[in-house]
């Protein structure tokens, strides 16, 4: 006897295998930590905060605060604990029978399967081109079924990094006027690009963003009132982040000109904070040799090559410059002797 949804006995459980290196540059954290400069100002917040209550005018505080930061009204906000949760609950929300699903353009975000099959939406793929773009029109067709609940564009694109354009993502949003249409914008901090004066625009636009990767908020995902104290303070000091970003862009185009200097890597510039590279059919045995290095020079990054696209690919985060410099080096020292 099964307790549980019939599609979900035979599946695999997720399997959330993170690395433990010295140097983690696998999962598009931000490598700079601001929040030794907050510190006193954090204490300051929670002493006001009373943590036996379930509501504090903190709340109130935060949606104002964010609203102002996104430029939109604070009847436009909901926030929970990451964008991850965020993306469980819209694909939980557009699940409407057994034959829902959503469409999503290939190679994206990984997860985007696991949460819809985690609420039973299916969930289509339609690949990018060479150059990893669409055509707007065959994606429209491809999702236009009364059982798509949903069109997903990840924007910049998690993992090849790179922004679609914009006359592409409003004909796809009016394509698509019987079905939400989900805009991923984790990395609008360093791509500077968002739709969100689209919002008012379009009744199916829904937009998620993240604090993980530019507000270097990755452990912070837990939505209770010391956390939203918490926020409210980076907001307030959101000037340290936004300059973090910006340092964090430079070590990117840094990190960029010198791998495109290395003979054999093909490397590709990105809107983000990580840098998709391939070493041709020596990628895994770098990616291997990275991460068996001793002492502190060991190293993670993230294989990518789940997608035909994506053949021989890894992707490296953006860390400081002395993580960027170590991996520059080994990287180098492996190529040296190829």
């Amino acid at each position: 006897m099964y307790f549980f949804r019939s599609d979900l006995i035979d599946k695999k459980p997720v399997s959330v295998n993170v690395p433990h290196k010295k140097i983690m540059l696998c999962l598009n954290e931000s490598s700079l930590n601001p929040f030794e400069i907050l510190k006193k100002q954090i204490i300051s917040k929670l002493e006001n905060v009373p943590f036996n209550r379930y509501y504090n005018e903190i709340t109130a505080e935060l949606y104002q605060k964010l609203a102002d930061y996104a430029g939109v009204s604070e009847e436009n906000l909901a926030f929970g604990n990451g964008a991850d949760e965020m993306l469980y609950y819209i694909f939980n929300s557009v699940r409407d029978n057994n034959e829902s699903f959503a469409v999503s353009l290939a190679p994206s975000y990984f997860d985007y399967k696991s949460y819809s099959r985690a609420v039973g939406l299916g969930i289509k793929f339609y690949d990018l081109d060479k150059n990893y773009d669409f055509n707007v029109e065959e994606f429209s067709k491809f999702a236009d079924d009364k059982n798509c609940k949903l069109v997903i564009i990840c924007n910049p694109n998690n993992p090849t990094g790179n922004l679609f354009g914009d006359d592409k993502i409003i004909r796809t949003i009016e394509n698509n006027y019987d079905r939400l249409v989900l805009l991923d914008e984790t990395y609008f901090e360093f791509s500077k690009k968002t739709f969100s004066d689209y919002i008012n625009r379009f009744p199916n636009l829904i937009i998620v963003r993240s604090f993980s990767k530019a507000f270097a908020a990755a452990g912070l995902r837990h939505l209770s009132l010391l956390i939203q104290a918490i926020t409210v303070v980076m907001l307030d000091n959101k000037n340290i982040f936004l300059k973090q970003i910006e340092k964090t862009i430079m070590l990117r185009e840094k990190l960029f000109k010198s791998l495109s200097l290395l003979p054999k890597i093909e490397i590709r510039n990105t809107a983000t904070n990580f840098l998709p590279f391939s070493f041709g059919e020596k990628t895994i045995e770098l990616f291997d040799f990275l991460s068996r290095l001793l002492s502190r020079h060991e190293i993670a990054i993230r294989r990518i090559d789940t997608h035909p696209l994506l053949k021989n690919f890894v992707r490296v985060s953006i860390g400081n410059e002395q993580e960027n410099n170590i991996f520059l080096e080994k990287v180098s020292e492996f190529i040296s002797v190829k």
